[in-house]
C-alpha cells in the first residue's frame, strides 16, 4: 500500500528533530528538513521513535512555558 502522506507511513523511516522550544517531530527520512530544526536522532523506525519520545519527551509545553526550578 502506497502512503500519500509520508508522516502515515508506519513501515518509514524518521528523523526525530527538535526546535528552539524543545519541542519534538517526527520528520520521514526521504523529505526536506525544516528550517528552524535540528536532528536528534537519525532516522529509524516509527515505533522506535515513538519509544524515544516516551521516554524522553516529558512535557508538550514549549520550554519557554516551563517553569524554572527557582519559580
Amino acid at each position: 500500500m502506497e502512503f500519500a502522506n509520508p508522516f502515515d507511513n508506519p513501515q518509514g523511516r524518521f528523523y526525530l528533530l527538535e526546535n528552539g522550544a524543545r519541542q519534538f517531530s517526527l520528520w520521514p527520512e526521504h523529505c526536506q528538513l525544516p528550517p528552524g530544526w535540528r536532528v536528534v536522532c537519525e532516522p529509524q523506525s516509527q515505533e522506535a521513535c515513538q519509544a524515544w519520545l516516551a521516554a524522553q519527551w516529558q512535557t508538550l509545553q514549549p520550554a519557554h512555558f516551563v517553569p524554572t526550578a527557582s519559580e
